[in-house]
């Protein structure tokens, strides 16, 4: 029996290899792709794929004009996800994101409700500049984003597969904005910082973005082709030293469970569970992206930071010493090394 069950072990990675050979060089022409678009932002472009291989929703970060909404609308077409965009504003209400019931008069002059759905009903939903709507409009998108459905007046609708959310911050110009709650924080797969482009892909952009002719994105995947990538990365085997090496850093976030001075010291809160979860699923994207068929611990050490700044809080100590969330995961990650 036990050979049997080796045989079928073996052949199932064999075809899980199989599988990831195959989409390897499908993941490559994407990645290429969207480099023709998004220029000097590599980095950002990997884990916003990571993000839609693990069937998350991400949070970027960064001042205007780093191409942020052009990343989101090149995704969509690259993918061939039907996208859509909310700018969020102070006045923004939660029916002008999930639709609303509207009272309609038949010929006989019967009267019935008729649910229109809004714009969260599509496959890629770019949020932008989420902090500036209110609480309350900020929390319309909690359910979506955790269940993939929508309730209004009691009724469940459920949104089109996949559903992803990717939403954008401006880390300048605070005032009239409200922070994102924690519970919403923790529900977004990784945060990614947007940063400046160097000067190389400055000048290229300059170039060939002023110019009379602009590239228009191919598409490369389908929705479909993105669900069965998102089921292959659950399928990615993971060995015992990656397993200890996101449990030991996810728990060594925590003050209660820290083994960690700097997190003893400094952490007001650490990660939860979901933080685990994350970073196992990420890992294996990544590993998939890359074309290689299991994540390794060096994959823990480069997601690290992505998965849990915005999942920490550091105390008023730690604020009064110049203390940094990104200096506590450096540390952290210097014990799984």
């Amino acid at each position: 029996m036990s050979d049997v069950n080796a045989v079928l072990n073996q052949s199932g990675a064999e075809a899980i290899a199989a599988r990831v050979a195959r989409l390897g060089g499908k993941l490559q022409e994407m990645r290429d792709v969207v480099g023709e678009v998004i220029f000097g932002q590599d980095h950002v472009v990997e884990l916003a794929l990571i993000t839609l291989l693990s069937g998350g929703h991400a949070l970027l970060i960064g001042v205007p004009g780093l191409a942020k909404t052009r990343l989101v609308e090149t995704l969509g077409q690259v993918l061939g996800l039907k996208d859509k965009r909310v700018q969020f504003t102070p006045d923004l209400m939660p029916a002008d994101i999930i639709g609303s019931e509207v009272l309609e008069e038949s010929d006989s002059g019967r009267r019935t409700f008729r649910f229109i759905k809004g714009p969260v009903f599509c496959q890629l939903l770019m949020a932008d500049e989420i902090n500036r709507a209110s609480p309350r409009t900020q929390s319309a998108l909690l359910q979506a984003m955790q269940e993939g459905e929508v309730s209004v007046t009691g009724e469940n609708y459920d949104l089109p597969k996949p559903f992803h959310v990717l939403a954008t911050q401006n880390p300048l110009e605070q005032e009239g904005t409200y922070p994102l709650p924690e519970a919403q924080l923790d529900r977004f797969l990784l945060q990614i910082d947007v940063g400046y482009p160097d000067g190389v892909a400055e000048r290229r952009m300059v170039i060939e973005t002023t110019g009379v002719k602009q590239t228009s994105p191919m598409a490369v995947f389908s929705a479909e082709e993105l669900l069965e990538a998102q089921k292959l990365v659950r399928q990615v085997p993971v060995g015992d030293s990656v397993v200890t090496a996101i449990l030991s850093l996810v728990r060594n976030g925590r003050p209660v469970s820290s083994e960690v001075s700097e997190v003893i010291t400094h952490v007001a809160w650490g990660p939860g569970p979901r933080a685990s979860q994350s970073l196992m699923l990420a890992c294996r994207a990544k590993a998939l992206l890359e074309g290689r068929y299991a994540p390794s611990v060096e994959d823990v050490v480069a997601l690290a930071g992505p998965i849990l700044q915005h999942r920490m809080a550091l105390n008023f100590a730690a604020r009064a010493e110049g203390v940094t969330i990104d200096t506590v995961i450096s540390r952290l990650v210097d014990t799984i090394k």
